[in-house]
């Protein structure tokens, strides 16, 4: 293999350019120990923002992230508030996770804003994700930024871009934001020397008034101080939510909380799992051993950047299952739509939202409690968008996605485990006070509205031609749909890039209303679908397949469960995924 002439070009931009000798001599190294792949993969492009800004394994090279590539971006951010806010007083907000490097990066990025006669709120230490989008929007900062990978590997770091409303950038600004990137043609450009007087530090102020907004939204606070005893298990899979998880439940009014201590020291190295993704059962190892132990309520577990959460419940057999994201999102718009309408809080006035792969389940009880919903693309900057546009107009009660994040209430334009947390505790004392577990709730809630059922196949493709196989593998779907998925004829396609839905009976097209995004839906005669789409933030191309069918009785769900997991693997199985 032979590195092509514009990535050697690149490559000897940053071996002759201003950069730092540690780097330059790992450059070489590996042009010394010919590692072609390696060096094409740190080389071939620059890092660029997707659906969550920059993410990308750390390493020397422009397609990695590195104090260079942060600086980079910083300074295109700089640019761009400099020119989208001309003479004005800018601030912006920073904070960053417990991820290697993370403080290092997160300091870089306050050098570039403070060079550039840019105000700072800098976080002194840790702090979830969506404490950096309150702070945004409560300080009043025209932007901020979050070093964080959320729930990737260890080699990875990244950078979420925030704007003023405390959302990530969307269409125009994230290109223009791309575009001021773009321009910077040499490191040279970045301004890396820290002007001190531009830069104030943040924390625990920021954190009780955060604490103090998100208590004031509680539900149930009566069923809460009948159940404060409620046993819950907490981990922050060594991560930022040790910082404010256990203060928010204290604050709700849970006074039983057994904490996994061997997951809560903030660590990058995530020493205890494979991966830090509350998604994956091994990551939760240790915290349902301990709730075994104690015969817990309730076990959580948040992400390194705490805005995701998983959870697990005890089942009819009082064993402790893990319930997906699409379940957890059901529960919680269930409850919190129950609670405010025992509470004649439901006016017409309020609204719920989900993204277009999230579970058809939302819809059905929002419609059920004449609630109005609405559907974005993936990705929460779109539900914070939505959001904002709404500000003043609707109240939002709550909202989500399948990937593990909720949001409840308006304080925050991003997903937001903390508050989660908090009302999922609420949640279950809710049920218990009333004599269920949330596990009997889930049950009840299929037998109410129907039983869906949904899974998630990721297919990892790594390096640049990882990305063109899946691109080739959307155009495939996109130009041969399949005729049949599970035993149901494929009726509907829904093309998100070419903008249109098809019936694909008749022929007949309807514009769809939300932006472009590379994403395909094929929906079948008896209400499954599947959703394909490329990630964003990851190499890797997502299947999303949901299922469903009424539920007689409780006493009917495993053998329904049983029914469904078959026919979301013969539909994998027709797609040839």
């Amino acid at each position: 293999m032979e590195l092509e002439p514009a990535t050697l070009t690149t490559i000897n931009e940053w071996l002759n350019g201003n950069y730092d000798q540690k780097t330059k001599s790992e450059i070489q190294s590996l042009l010394d120990n010919e590692s072609f792949t390696e060096l094409t993969d740190s080389f071939y492009r620059n890092l660029e923002f997707g659906t969550g800004g920059l993410r990308g394994i750390m390493g020397a090279g422009s397609n990695r992230i590195n104090k260079y590539t942060i600086g980079t971006a910083t300074q295109g951010l700089a640019n761009y508030l400099l020119k989208k806010y001309p003479g004005e007083n800018i601030k912006v907000a920073i904070a960053h996770d417990s991820r290697n490097n993370s403080d290092l990066f997160s300091g870089i990025t306050a050098d570039v804003f403070s060079a550039n006669g840019i105000y700072v709120y800098f976080f002194s230490a840790l702090r979830p994700t969506p404490e950096l989008s309150f702070a945004i929007r409560e300080l009043g900062c025209k932007s901020g930024v979050m070093l964080t990978a959320s729930h990737n590997p260890k080699e990875y770091n990244g950078y979420k871009a925030y704007g003023a409303d405390g959302g990530q950038f969307t269409s125009p600004d994230d290109t223009m934001v791309m575009d001021e990137v773009a321009k910077i043609t040499s490191i040279d450009e970045v301004k890396f020397n820290r002007i001190e007087e531009n830069i104030e530090l943040i924390a625990e102020t920021i954190d009780q008034l955060y604490l103090d907004k998100i208590t004031a939204l509680s539900v149930s606070p009566e069923a809460i101080a009948r159940q404060t005893n409620l046993k819950i298990v907490y981990s922050p899979i060594h991560g930022t939510g040790i910082t404010l998880v256990p203060k928010a439940l204290a604050q709700f009014g849970f006074s039983n909380l057994t904490l996994v201590e061997e997951q809560s020291t903030p660590d990058g190295n995530f020493p205890t799992v494979v991966y830090p993704n509350p998604e994956e059962k091994e990551a939760l190892t240790l915290a349902l051993k301990k709730a075994k132990d104690i015969d817990a309520d309730l076990v959580l577990a948040t992400d390194p950047d705490a805005d995701r959460v998983g959870i697990a419940v005890k089942n009819t057999e009082g064993e402790f299952v893990l319930l997906n994201g699409n379940q957890t999102g059901s529960l919680l718009i269930n409850y919190l739509l129950t609670a405010w309408e025992e509470k004649g809080k439901l006016d017409g006035n309020q609204y719920i939202v989900k993204t277009i792969v999230t579970t058809n389940l939302i819809e059905i009880i929002a419609k059920a409690k004449n609630v109005t919903y609405y559907n974005t693309l993936t990705g929460f900057k779109w539900i914070g968008q939505l959001m904002t546009s709404l500000e003043g107009k609707k109240t939002f009660i709550g909202g989500g996605e399948e990937s593990y994040g909720y949001l409840i209430g308006e304080l925050v334009r991003d997903k937001d485990a903390i508050v989660s947390c908090a009302f999922i505790a609420e949640m279950t004392a809710f049920y218990k006070d009333k004599g269920s577990s949330l596990y009997d709730a889930l049950l009840d809630m299929y037998v109410k509205y129907g039983f869906y059922k949904e899974e998630l196949v990721s297919i990892t493709k790594k390096g640049k031609t990882g990305a063109e196989e899946i691109k080739a593998m959307m155009e495939k779907f996109r130009n041969n749909p399949p005729a049949t998925l599970g035993g149901s004829k494929v009726a509907t396609l829904k093309d998100y890039e070419l903008g249109f839905e098809t019936d694909l009976v008749s022929g007949e097209k309807k514009k769809l209303e939300l932006p472009v995004s590379d994403v395909l839906q094929f929906i079948t005669e008896d209400g499954s679908i599947v959703s394909a789409r490329p990630s964003g933030t990851e190499p890797k191309i997502k299947f999303y397949c949901s299922v469903n069918t009424p539920l007689a009785d409780r006493s009917a769900f495993a053998e329904t469960n049983v029914k469904l997991t078959e026919k979301i693997k013969s539909i994998m199985s027709d797609l040839e995924v």
